[in-house]
């Protein structure tokens, strides 16, 4: 079902909503229609006078954002979401963008790239005159505007994923096709960024299509999940968020609530809806594919159901190969999740084939984080690899120093020099991809055809 104020992203600005309508909210301001478009032609006006076609967004302020984003669809820019914050990682990106637009969640005293003289803040409460705005926005041609995000691919780098507004646009209408009549007239909190697939789907761009109001702000505890929780509310969410309710939190009803970003747990998802009456929806995708399949899990073996539109096969190694419009229009796309089918919608997932690994929701790629330790003064060779550590999936790295690192080593014991190899790692990567435990070797083990051998480096871990 079709929400009935259901507008597409090409023609967003030009739906018939009365000016009062709520757009998004904070705990003690709202946005309605009449001033999200007077701050999108605020920032159009700014764009236009800059040269500038590659735009990168940072924001963690979710209304923010969807300015930016609508102005830069508006003024023909193309669109450059980072994966995260820390500075190094935009410093790394600087060849991917012109201008970066941003609110107070950069530390911008600690970006060195070419561009931050270009770098704008928006948004002021004072920059604005917030009277209604007249003007017919022309129609959006959705296939010619690029957005660019960054995930951890294989090769070390963060990988460029270019979607068009037309793919994006493709899926909200799906969403809307499967949950619309659940969710009806919900306000939508989030604990997971917009500045990833998921959220910007989910939190961001599904709802301002469809007329939902959006919570501005980021959900961080789960403490304010519950005290925003009612009836008519829709939380977008995540594993790592949701397995962190505990017995203490009182229950409260819920509208719907989705999950992505990795494997839900069935115990967290059965507490999730003794909490909130509601078993939460998991989606499963990726920044390359866009969402492909659902499931809610009554029991630990639910199956996946693809989403209507998506047809899929397998490979000879039993991996996922998709298509289907929001995803790559009609060229197939041959992913590394193994999986059985059980009938031509439904099925279960095995694993997957590369380094690429999930913890807690986030992506992370093996070979970055082995990247990131190398090119210190103070490491030869790492390698990481992954360990179960209670319930928790967690990196663990062998490292080989360098004379210089076994030199300082030395001079500061192992306890300030695991600090300060933190610290290092900190300005390249998010806390839950650095190690959580170091081994010191004099050499990585290999088997005869020089390939690692994983289970040696894991025994190195095991029982302590």
């Amino acid at each position: 079902m079709t929400h009935p104020r259901f507008s597409s992203l090409a023609d967003l600005l030009n739906s018939q909503r009365r000016p009062e309508t709520l757009v998004a909210f904070e705990s003690d301001k709202n946005y309605t229609w009449q001033a999200l478009q007077a701050d999108v032609l605020f920032v159009c006006e700014q764009l236009d006078k800059s040269t500038a076609q590659r735009v990168a967004l940072c924001f963690a302020d979710s209304y923010r954002f969807s300015v930016a984003f609508l102005a830069c669809c508006y003024s023909g820019k193309q669109l450059v979401l980072p994966g995260n914050y820390q500075p190094e990682a935009i410093n790394e990106l600087q060849q991917e963008f012109d201008l970066l637009l941003h609110d107070d969640a950069i530390a911008t005293d600690k970006l060195t790239v070419a561009t931050q003289a270009l770098t704008l803040s928006l948004l002021t409460d004072t920059a604005v005159n917030k009277t209604a705005v007249t003007k017919t926005w022309p129609t959006l041609e959705p296939k010619s505007i690029s957005l660019t995000l960054f995930t951890s691919g294989s090769s070390g780098k963060p990988k460029a994923i270019v979607k068009s507004l037309h793919q994006l646009d493709a899926e909200v209408q799906i969403l809307e096709s499967l949950w619309g009549e659940k969710i009806a007239q919900a306000q939508i909190h989030s604990t997971v960024s917009h500045q990833h697939i998921y959220g910007l789907l989910f939190r961001l761009l599904w709802p301002l299509c469809t007329g939902r109001p959006f919570y501005s702000k980021n959900l961080e505890f789960p403490e304010q999940v519950v005290a925003n929780a009612n009836k008519d509310t829709v939380l977008i969410s995540s594993p790592a968020l949701l397995k962190r309710l505990s017995e203490e939190h009182s229950s409260r009803p819920m509208g719907a609530i989705f999950s992505s970003g990795g494997p839900l747990h069935n115990v967290a998802a059965n507490h999730a809806f003794k909490i909130f009456g509601q078993l939460p929806i998991e989606v499963f995708g990726s920044t390359e594919t866009g969402g492909i399949a659902y499931r809610s899990q009554h029991t630990a073996s639910e199956l996946w159901t693809l989403f209507p539109t998506v047809a899929a096969v397998l490979n000879g190694e039993n991996c996922l190969r998709l298509k289907a419009e929001h995803i790559n229009g009609d060229q197939w796309y041959q992913t590394a999740d193994q999986c059985h089918f059980h009938d031509e919608h439904h099925f279960e997932l095995q694993g997957r084939t590369d380094r690429v690994v999930k913890i807690e929701e986030k992506r992370i790629s093996l070979v970055e984080v082995e990247k990131r330790l190398e090119q210190l003064d103070w490491i030869a060779e790492s390698a990481v690899v992954t360990m179960e550590q209670g319930t928790r999936l967690a990196l663990v790295a062998v490292l080989v120093m360098t004379p210089q690192g076994q030199q300082h080593l030395d001079e500061i014991g192992k306890s300030q020099f695991w600090l300060q190899l933190r610290a290092q790692l900190r300005q390249w990567l998010e806390p839950i991809a650095i190690p959580r435990r170091i081994r010191i070797l004099d050499a990585i083990p290999l088997n005869s055809q020089g390939k690692r051998q994983l289970a040696m480096i894991e025994s190195l871990f095991k029982g302590q």
